[in-house]
């Protein structure tokens, strides 16, 4: 599920939602309210239940082959994507729901040469009803992304990010705790 031209995505489990209101999440590190959406790059992020744990890496011009090999895997596509064990069957029983935004009234936040999200300080309203993402397995496979299964995602995440991949971790809070060092 990715936008087309000229739209956002915004992904929620509630598919009743008529009217997103520019709000301040109480995880934001944003004081600044906003509604929230993603372009095609970023749209596979959001492939998750809201609540999942996620260590996401990617190629990007920088990374070694060592790192490539090491945290993508050898000859294993662009991007790989970690949850614990625990969210299996939520990823496999949620119904996740995908807006269509008008990107005209929104801006990107974050870096300006690749924003990692865009935003609207405005209220939007969505271009149609919400449409149903499907099995969020089949959109990783459809995409080329690996979704790994780890008992942990810290291990993997403390070599993701002292890597010279490009990297994302959503909701880490909700990982299990790191095992203590032996």
């Amino acid at each position: 599920m990715r936008p087309a031209a000229g739209e956002y995505l915004h992904f929620s489990e509630d598919p009743t939602i008529d009217l997103f209101v520019p709000h301040v999440a109480a995880t934001s590190a944003e004081k600044d309210p906003y509604v929230w959406a993603v372009d095609f790059d970023h749209a596979p992020s959001y492939w998750f239940p809201r609540q999942c744990p996620r260590g996401m890496a990617w190629v990007v011009p920088r990374t070694t082959p060592a790192d490539r090999d090491r945290i993508i895997g050898a000859g294993s596509g662009e991007r790989v994507h970690a949850i614990e064990y625990g969210w299996l069957e939520k990823m496999q029983t949620i119904k996740l729901y995908a807006y269509r935004m008008p990107a005209e009234v929104f801006r990107g936040i974050g870096d300006p040469n690749a924003p990692h999200a865009q935003v609207s300080t405005e209220p939007v309203r969505p271009l149609g009803p919400p449409e149903p993402v499907g099995n969020l397995l089949d959109c990783h496979a459809e995409a080329g992304i690996q979704l790994r299964l780890l008992d942990n995602l810290w291990s993997f995440w403390d070599e993701v990010i002292t890597s010279s991949v490009g990297f994302s971790g959503i909701r880490l809070r909700n990982a299990k705790p790191r095992r203590n060092a032996q």
